[in-house]
């Protein structure tokens, strides 16, 4: 968690994630078969949960760092290695229909309207929620109508393009503060927003949103552009995904240009007529 703290954007998601592990794993030595059984039982079963986490999102080898252990001495060896990687499923696509989205922007205007700026800045930027939370003012660039995030989950700098939307938002937040430090501050307290999970799942559940998760606001914003014929390249960019694989997903949902590459051999069809 020290080092977590140190050197990771993700340090306060870290920390309740870190809580269950420990709880799971606090009273083993972390070189023992023991661990690496327990490795394999969660490769085997990912979707289980622990508390409130999936435990795909915490596969042991990767949340724990056994290497962190072995460089400073407290680790003889890792046994993690020796565990059969389980690939995550990284192709569900879960996007609000306009139906959906009017329904939940009216519930949030109703009963949370002070933090309908931050479901209107997802939907417009389709930045990360740590980068959105993480936002102040010095990254704004009014001029150039830009977002300059210095630091992303791929620990680059990532230029966001500001639509109309996002200006407007901007725009009445910034009345709620001074314009300096966090963006995203509590209109009553003044104090920075950490999350939405306050207000946000509440809201899904009023809205009958079903298999809806925050990050899907981000798919929202992808897909949108992507039924409206936008590259995938370009889409990619506005990410800030560096994965071939993470930006096909969105590929299904865009003018698919394969029927017109199927065209070229149509001459192999008449000359066998």
């Amino acid at each position: 968690m020290a080092y977590s703290k140190r050197n990771k954007w993700s340090y306060k998601t870290d920390v309740p994630r870190f809580a269950k592990l420990k709880e799971r794993f606090g009273a083993q030595p972390a070189d023992e078969p023991t661990l690496k059984r327990s490795c394999t039982d969660l490769r085997r079963h990912p979707r289980q949960r622990i508390g409130p986490l999936q435990l795909s999102t915490i596969t042991v080898p990767d949340a724990v760092e056994l290497c962190l252990g072995i460089v400073n001495r407290k680790v003889a060896l890792n046994p993690a290695p020796s565990v059969m990687h389980r690939r995550e499923d990284s192709g569900r696509i879960r996007f609000l229909t306009e139906e959906e989205e009017k329904r939940l922007g009216k519930i949030v205007q109703e009963e949370w309207p002070t933090h309908l700026p931050e479901l209107d800045l997802t939907l417009s930027m389709g930045i990360r929620k740590g980068s959105q939370y993480g936002l102040t003012w010095d990254m704004v660039d009014w001029e150039s109508r830009e977002l300059h995030i210095p630091r992303t989950k791929n620990e680059e700098l990532l230029h966001v393009p500001l639509n109309d939307v996002a200006i407007r938002v901007l725009t009445t937040v910034v009345e709620i503060g001074n314009g300096d430090g966090r963006v995203l501050v509590s209109a009553k307290t003044g104090e920075p927003l950490e999350n939405g999970r306050h207000w946000f799942d509440d809201a899904l559940t009023e809205a009958k949103l079903n298999n809806f998760h925050r990050h899907d606001l981000r798919h929202t914003f992808a897909s949108r552009l992507r039924m409206k014929g936008a590259p995938l390249e370009d889409i990619a960019d506005l990410l800030g995904h560096k994965s071939l694989t993470t930006r096909r997903r969105y590929a299904h949902l865009g003018p698919n240009k394969l029927h017109s590459v199927r065209g070229v051999l149509a001459w192999c069809n008449c000359h066998h007529k």
